[in-house]
């Protein structure tokens, strides 16, 4: 399905909080536009539900593009609960578009997604971690789910937390995920403290470990940065990844995080 705007706060913008919103700009003298619009709408209609296309003429709408910052067309933007999420410009072949699409559409679960996150801002992790579960098992392709519900089950099963996100290369998740495969490497050497690499801070970095997987942050923090002051590059750098990890796995807002990042900052240059 395919429409000309006309109302584009009506048309775009509430109509993306029921279904994502494909919206083409457009204008009748640009010769790529020409090309790339069939390759929209037929795609748009074997799609059906899916998502719908809009187009937007930039010489109809000029403060509409403006305010989208639309500087050259075709200009392809997908808008989902009233903003853009991704976008493309040029007139892309059908099959980059096909794979574009794949990639930028939201999961079909986007809004049970939405509320198992603001129950993880309100600290209701229990009820998060139920709501992320039904999620990942009706539909197994959802990325952020798995990773969210990695996060939540890491520090008691850092196993199921690792096959969670171990087939994930969303770079807008690198972050979440590299943090969860970091700590879940890490549980490999706390559960046999034998297979550490040898060093004199080794004893440091063990007591780090044990601390970290009961979750006392606090104390483990002050001994990985002990460790990266006086050994760096023991275990191929990983008190500094696992600080990092650690101040993913907290937010940068907890007072643990604000309480070590200078200290660790400073570790890293002494």
């Amino acid at each position: 399905m395919s429409y000309d705007v006309s109302n584009f706060e009506q048309e775009v913008l509430q109509r993306s909080h029921e279904i994502p919103v494909l919206v083409d700009f457009w204008a009748e003298w640009c010769g790529p536009c020409r090309v790339l619009s069939p390759v929209l709408e037929r795609l748009a209609r074997e799609n059906g539900e899916a998502w719908t296309l809009a187009k937007v003429d930039t010489e109809q709408l000029p403060e509409v593009a403006a305010r989208y910052q639309v500087q050259s067309i075709p200009n392809v933007k997908l808008f989902v609960d009233g903003a853009v999420t991704d976008e493309f410009v040029g007139a892309l072949p059908e099959h980059q578009v096909r794979r574009w699409l794949e990639k930028a559409l939201p999961g079909r679960f986007r809004k049970e997604l939405a509320e198992a996150e603001r129950l993880l801002q309100k600290g209701k992790s229990t009820e998060a971690k139920r709501l992320l579960e039904q999620i990942v098992q009706s539909d197994p392709q959802n990325n952020r789910a798995k990773a969210l519900l990695a996060y939540l089950v890491l520090l008691k099963d850092p196993e199921e937390a690792a096959r969670l996100v171990q087939n994930i290369d969303d770079p807008k998740l690198s972050e979440i995920t590299e943090s969860i495969r970091t700590i879940a490497r890490l549980h490999g050497f706390a559960v046999n403290p034998e297979s550490l690499p040898a060093g004199a801070r080794r004893e440091r970095y063990r007591e780090a470990l044990e601390f970290l997987f009961v979750e006392e942050f606090d104390k483990a923090l002050v001994r990985f940065i002990d460790v990266i002051r006086q050994d760096r590059y023991y275990d191929d750098d990983g008190a500094r990844k696992a600080c990092i990890a650690i101040f993913k796995l907290l937010g940068e807002e907890h007072t643990i995080t604000r309480k070590h990042r200078r200290e660790f900052s400073s570790a890293l240059y002494v």
